[in-house]
């Protein structure tokens, strides 16, 4: 006996994803990033949109995003090829690094001496807004059709995979100062650099094992090869987690070797990763957008459009200008660089880290974030493509 109700959830599931291919296609005219539909759409669904479906369990909002998280920074590294970004990977990585770092400082000393936040809380939300998200870039670039010169493109999309764990390991210490706020630098300065060296120790090992048992292991069905990736990609995290390094970073420097190996069914492999990340952003954007409530998104205006202000018109330029100093790109393409630091899913999942420790202003930490994301997602998504043509850096 078939369960009552499951027509219309299948029915739900098909229009949600032949819509999302229709407005991947339709989102390259009219120059708004598709994600933001999705994200509106999540809104929509909410309790105090028409259709009203309760949600606030922001534990299984982290859980379901960080799977997500998993697969879209496994299907990023798999598609990362290293000849193309050889050439700037010092670069991205001190963006990546040091950019977010200056970033997070920066917003931190714009929220304490402007808006008059208490220090460690102001670099707390600093460090959740501090890095580019990579779906949000490859959703603009894929639904714009962008081709950049000068390796740009690879600079960007090279520093959007690999920030994430800088900002993940930074918001974890700051949210630790608050509820701890007599931990000494010392401790904190061993978990950043421990977090990171285990992040890339753990990352090494799993992407060479597990080049060694795919080309070693003779699956009778070659669908049976994605679904060993997949374990691949959630037991580096788990493992990287477990012995303290970062598991965002190991998840993607294991798929950016194994990417980069000649294994079998290496395109088709890499079409259904592309095709499955596509799949764990819509959810991820859908369910952020349930999950916040539009009444208290906008009680706090006046604050997001200071910090939203100040992270793109003073903090991401400080970042980039200080990481690109001695590079060899000019001032236009600095300014484009700057301009496509784009916040997504990424913040707000961080934004869940205050919610379930259950700190003072929690929830004003989570809509302060989404709606920070959404300018940035509106002002600087929509208007990428019209920049780099005005400043001639766009491929024909």
């Amino acid at each position: 006996m078939i369960l009552p109700g499951i027509e219309y959830i299948l029915l739900f599931l098909g229009l949600l994803l032949i819509s999302s291919v229709l407005l991947s296609k339709f989102s390259s005219y009219v120059g708004i990033p598709v994600l933001l539909v999705f994200l509106v759409m999540g809104m929509f669904m909410g309790s105090e949109g028409p259709i009203g479906i309760y949600f606030d369990n922001y534990e299984l909002v982290q859980y379901l995003s960080i799977l997500a998280l998993t697969i879209i920074l496994f299907s990023g590294g798999l598609d990362t090829e290293i000849e193309k970004v050889r050439v700037i990977s010092k670069r991205g990585v001190v963006l990546a690094t040091l950019g977010v770092l200056i970033t997070t400082i920066t917003v931190g000393l714009i929220m304490h001496f402007i808006l008059g936040f208490n220090l460690i809380f102001s670099l707390l939300i600093g460090s959740i807004i501090s890095s580019t998200d990579i779906s949000a870039v490859l959703s603009v670039f894929k639904s714009a059709n962008i081709k950049l010169k000068n390796n740009i493109q690879y600079l960007i999309e090279f520093e959007s995979a690999v920030n994430d764990p800088m900002a993940n390991i930074l918001t974890l210490t700051f949210l630790n100062l608050v509820i701890f706020p007599k931990t000494s630098l010392k401790d904190i300065i061993i978990s950043l650099v421990t977090a990171l060296l285990l992040g890339v120790l753990i990352g090494y090992l799993s992407g060479r094992l597990s080049i060694k048992l795919i080309k070693n292991i003779k699956l009778e069905s070659k669908g049976l090869y994605p679904v060993l990736l997949i374990s691949v990609a959630f037991l580096t995290f788990v493992v990287s987690q477990f012995v303290g390094g970062n598991g965002f970073l190991s998840v993607y420097i294991a798929a950016l070797l194994i990417g980069n190996s000649n294994i079998d069914n290496k395109k088709a492999q890499l079409n259904f990763f592309d095709g499955l990340s596509w799949i764990m952003e819509i959810s991820m954007f859908i369910i952020l957008g349930l999950v916040v409530f539009p009444s208290q998104l906008f009680t706090h205006v006046f604050s997001g459009l200071i910090i939203a202000v100040g992270l793109i018109l003073v903090a991401r330029p400080l970042a980039v200008y200080i990481c690109l100093i001695k590079s060899k790109f000019n001032f236009k393409e600095k300014i484009f660089i700057s301009w496509t630091g784009i916040r997504g899913a990424v913040p707000i999942v961080f934004a869940t880290y205050p919610l379930i420790a259950g700190i003072p202003n929690a929830l004003f930490v989570f809509n302060i974030v989404f709606f920070i994301t959404l300018i940035s997602i509106v002002l600087q998504g929509s208007t990428i493509k019209l920049l780099g043509r005005k400043l001639d850096l766009i491929e024909e």
